[in-house]
């Protein structure tokens, strides 16, 4: 089948939609199809820029392409599954969420803000029903994220895991020893909540130390507040490492830690076990709660530097936990997460 892979795309962002878009192409070649990915650049704000970008997704003509059938489309987030083709599969990254779960927090619900913001809550909530209404099958990529689109709109999704390139890499490496850092790589940004971790790392005591690996607008405003607490010998950040040095951290660390706000999915827990490390996450972490099993995998604490630290502490004394929680959660993403043959067969069933 010739497929269309559809995702928008913030210029000059890469983050784990375009790599579960990349993936998910290859993934399709792989398995005989003519795939190709189809994207339009986005901009997010202010609030009525969305709703241009709705109309340019929604008014897009996917139906065929210099002359030649377009027989499928698998749509990633929004608004990309605004498309409109008669076989339109939908897997669910996520929604707008300011326009959702997001709507009424604090720190991260800008669209609730802004002047329009109400009335282009309520158009995403129309064209969000039309769209996901029209598709063929709704997937999401975890429990969270199927759980969040009941929640908002009473669309029933089937949670559909797939892993990440560095998950299928490391699931053929050895694992190294159990060395004396928590190893945390994401992009640097207010929901992945780098902050909360460096502050945590106020209050070791066990000498475990903090690895940072990312990019993202949150770069500077991290380094400074590492000068300003005195965290130079205990925290370090690493920006655009290679896949090699990527697979040492984690294959070295004595942990993985991953405490996003609310997180969709995150490959960051899946790898982790993959490099048969522990994850430590937070009680409010989202996606990382489907895999992260007190005591049994990692470790589980309030979003609080305190808890945090008490964690690491743990494990920064007890390497031999450490091996035997990695070792389970290895076991684990074995178990519950499907390879790319298995995906596409249920994405085309």
């Amino acid at each position: 089948m010739r497929i269309a892979v559809l995702n928008p795309q913030t210029a000059f962002v890469r983050g784990g939609a375009e790599i579960h878009t990349e993936a998910l192409t290859q993934a399709l070649r792989d398995a005989g199809h003519d795939a190709e990915i189809v994207t339009i650049a986005g901009k997010w704000y202010l609030a009525t820029e969305i709703v241009h970008q709705m109309a340019v997704w929604r008014s897009f003509d996917i139906t065929e392409s210099n002359g030649m059938r377009i027989d499928a489309v698998i749509a990633l987030k929004f608004p990309a599954y605004l498309a409109s083709h008669d076989r339109k599969i939908v897997w669910l990254i996520h929604q707008h969420r300011s326009a959702y779960e997001l709507w009424d927090h604090p720190d991260f619900g800008d669209l609730s803000v802004q002047e329009d913001g109400a009335t282009v809550r309520d158009l995403i909530h129309t064209g969000d029903r039309l769209a996901l209404g029209e598709a063929k099958r709704i997937f999401a990529n975890s429990k969270n994220v199927a759980k969040r689109l009941w929640d908002g709109l009473q669309i029933p999704a089937e949670p559909l895991y797939h892993p990440s390139p560095a998950t299928t890499a490391m699931l053929t490496m050895q694992p190294g020893d159990y060395g004396g850092y928590v190893f945390y790589p994401s992009r640097l940004e207010p929901l992945k909540r780098q902050s909360l971790v460096i502050d945590a790392m106020q209050h070791t005591k066990s000498g475990v130390k903090l690895v940072l690996v990312g990019r993202g607008p949150d770069e500077r405003a991290l380094r400074d507040q590492i000068h300003r607490l005195g965290l130079g010998d205990k925290v370090s950040i690493e920006i655009g490492v290679s896949n090699e040095r990527l697979h040492e951290l984690y294959l070295g660390a004595r942990a993985v830690y991953f405490g996003p706000y609310d997180e969709d999915y995150g490959y960051v827990t899946i790898e982790g076990f993959a490099a048969s490390r522990p994850v430590v996450t937070t009680t409010d972490a989202g996606g990382p709660l489907e895999f992260v099993q007190e005591g049994v995998t990692g470790l589980i604490a309030e979003p609080d530097p305190r808890a945090i630290a008490a964690r690491f502490d743990e494990l920064g004394r007890d390497a031999n936990g450490a091996r035997r929680m990695g070792t389970a959660g290895n076991e684990l993403v074995r178990e519950v997460v499907p390879t790319w043959p298995q995906i596409v067969a249920r994405l085309l069933d």
